[in-house]
């Protein structure tokens, strides 16, 4: 199967746009076009609607994890194969819920490929990560941020909701006299910022019962009933769910890799474009599950 075709299809569901898929490819909107329609010939399906509003058929919908994942093992050989000898140290900053939750068996797969590149990873707040980088103790990081403009240099992954998360079960009242508990990462959290600057624009009464800066002490104080917490809306754990009740929308979260403004060296340059392929592939993998 054509790899070029898979990756004109992806990135038609990417943007929801021929021309805008055009752009990316660096094609013109007829060749797209043209690349869709052999791959729905080979595949003998209808994969993308030409409607006014360009989108996934059924079919397409099926067929996209099978897309990234065939395009995923094809950057991995070409990886393998082109820079079997890379080596050297990269310096990465990560946010600890998306180590947790996203990136060791990226990171893992990256070593696998790469086992002469020692990664040196560094978890922490994004503000802290990002004070590293600018002090050269870091050579890019994974920041998350309420606007992307927050941070130069950067290259958005996604954007999705922030959304309130507690025990399933609980029901909490505009009028309680007793105030909403929290359970949040201590400043400087970009999560702990939105939920209070929320609350208290629409007048409602908080409390802070529980604080770690750890993701997993966080959730283990949720599940034990301790309080509501902020989470985006794609790293709801198991036996936690969205409480919607009269609590306020919360803004979306920004999630960017930021380098520095200038070529790195190969083995850095290699990590990059391998975290930016497995990461928006984790996006697309992750919004077709919520």
């Amino acid at each position: 199967m054509d790899m070029f075709s898979l990756q004109c299809f992806v990135a038609v569901a990417d943007t929801g746009s021929f021309t805008k898929a055009a752009i990316r490819m660096k094609r013109t909107q007829s060749a797209m076009t043209q690349q869709i329609s052999n791959l729905e010939k080979q595949l003998q399906t209808r994969l993308i609607n030409r409607d006014k509003k360009v989108g996934l058929t059924q079919d397409g919908d099926v067929f996209l994890p099978y897309a990234l994942r065939m395009l995923a093992m094809y950057h991995e050989m070409m990886d393998r194969f082109k820079h079997p000898e890379l080596d050297g140290e990269v310096r990465v900053g990560i946010p600890e819920d998306f180590a947790d939750r996203f990136l060791a068996d990226v990171l893992a797969d990256f070593s696998r490929i790469h086992p002469r590149i020692f990664l040196n990873v560094q978890c922490g707040f994004s503000i802290n990560l990002y004070e590293q980088f600018k002090n050269k103790m870091l050579d890019l990081v994974l920041v998350k941020m309420t606007s992307p403009e927050d941070f130069p240099y950067g290259v958005e992954i996604w954007a999705e909701p922030l959304v309130w998360v507690g025990k399933e079960g609980m029901i909490y009242k505009k009028n309680s006299a007793s105030p909403i508990p929290l359970v949040l990462a201590p400043e400087p959290c970009v999560y702990r910022s939105r939920a209070i600057e929320a609350l208290e624009q629409n007048g409602i009464r908080w409390r802070m019962v529980y604080s770690s800066p750890s993701y997993a002490g966080t959730i283990a104080a949720v599940r034990a009933n301790m309080g509501l917490t902020v989470l985006p809306i794609t790293m709801i754990p198991e036996k936690l769910v969205k409480i919607h009740d009269f609590l306020p929308p919360l803004p979306d979260i920004h999630v960017s890799l930021i380098r520095q403004n200038s070529k790195q060296g190969p083995a850095i340059e290699s990590l990059i474009e391998f975290l930016l392929r497995r990461l928006k592939q984790s996006k697309h993998s992750i919004v077709s599950l919520n």
